[in-house]
């Protein structure tokens, strides 16, 4: 996830060499029997989670069940994928959104799941208090972002704390990779709060949807799109959760 190199550091017009810690990065190209699928930059961390979470939050699979096996070749670094079913919709190599994400990140989609938006009906409630405990510890949590400055963070959280965290170069692979780990882990979603990092824009929206989380929760802003989405499908969207404050955007009444 690190490495380290020598680089060379001014501070008040003094120059000198140091060791300066980097997160990695690698192209991930994920193949569907020999098919290839698309090409993910990443960190070289959680590679089956981050697999996991993608073809879910892509509609490729609809549980962890769905995949027979993930090979992955750290040498060239291409995951090799097994699905159960092997009748995909292939129309959905051709309906790719390029996301707002670090790296032109792609996500894909049916045209069914952008009109048809389901509503989470979920009764899950929390308190704004423990909102921002769960923030601290979110944050303590962030180990590769405190040595380096270069990488988001995800988690899932229940009213207790954190249960799943994850760190990457996009803020939606370290989604994938939450969601991807609660799949393998058979957890239940309707319970948990997605916590990110990053802002929060419509692609973010559409793979918690996925999986029914009911409150996303970010140190940053969300977009309008974000905004919209989650009012259509009654997600409770809370933004710029930092210290003793919060904003809330959507379906307030979860938020006690």
């Amino acid at each position: 996830m690190i490495e380290t190199l020598k680089i060379i550091r001014i501070k008040n017009n003094s120059r000198e060499i140091i060791d300066d810690p980097v997160v990695c990065e690698i192209p991930l190209t994920i193949n569907i029997g020999s098919n290839e699928l698309v090409t993910l930059l990443c960190c070289p961390s959680d590679l089956e989670d981050l697999v996991t979470g993608f073809l879910f939050t892509s509609g490729l699979i609809r549980e962890a069940s769905d995949i027979k096996r993930i090979v992955i070749n750290s040498e060239q670094w291409v995951a090799y994928v097994d699905l159960a079913d092997l009748n995909i919709d292939k129309e959905l190599v051709f309906k790719r959104l390029y996301t707002s994400g670090c790296g032109k990140g792609t996500i894909f989609y049916n045209t069914a799941d952008i009109i048809n938006r389901i509503k989470i009906t979920s009764g899950f409630r929390i308190e704004a208090a423990k909102i921002n405990t769960l923030m601290l510890d979110f944050q303590k949590k962030s180990d590769i972002y405190l040595k380096t400055g270069g990488v988001h963070s995800a988690a899932l959280a229940d009213s207790n704390g954190v249960v799943i965290f994850a760190e990457d170069i996009g803020r939606h692979n370290a989604i994938d990779k939450v969601i991807g780990q609660g799949l393998r882990r058979g957890s239940h979603f309707d319970n948990k709060i997605m916590i990110t990092s990053g802002r929060v824009s419509s692609e973010v929206l559409l793979k918690t949807q996925k999986c029914r989380v009911p409150v996303v929760i970010s140190r940053s802003a969300p977009t309008d799109q974000a905004v919209k989405l989650a009012k259509d499908m009654r997600i409770t969207l809370v933004g710029f959760a930092r210290g003793n404050r919060l904003n809330i955007y959507s379906v307030e009444e979860r938020i006690d």
